[in-house]
């Protein structure tokens, strides 16, 4: 393993201001990666219903699947889907 390797640590008692967060990073990070579409699915998202956020990160992880060099964001994505569950 690479010194230049991150690690994400696992966090599963993310409230929805924090998943809220962590997807505002997410579409930070898809901008930068000049991911629009990506991006976009993650525009307006403070205050979502759930079932919305959660069929938007199924859809992201769908589309990274074959994106390679993005694991960056698809490990985010999959921390917020295993978070998913605390949202009120």
């Amino acid at each position: 393993m690479s010194i230049h390797d991150k690690t994400l640590k696992i966090v599963t008692n993310l409230d929805r201001s924090a998943i809220e967060a962590k997807l505002i990073e997410v579409r930070g990070a898809a901008q930068a990666a000049s991911l629009g579409e990506l991006a976009s699915l993650f525009g307006d998202i403070e205050g979502m219903p759930r079932a919305q956020i959660e069929q938007r990160v199924k859809n992201a992880l769908k589309w990274l699947a074959d994106k390679p060099g993005q694991q960056n964001i698809s490990a985010l994505l999959e921390l917020i889907e295993i978070n998913l569950p605390n949202l009120k």
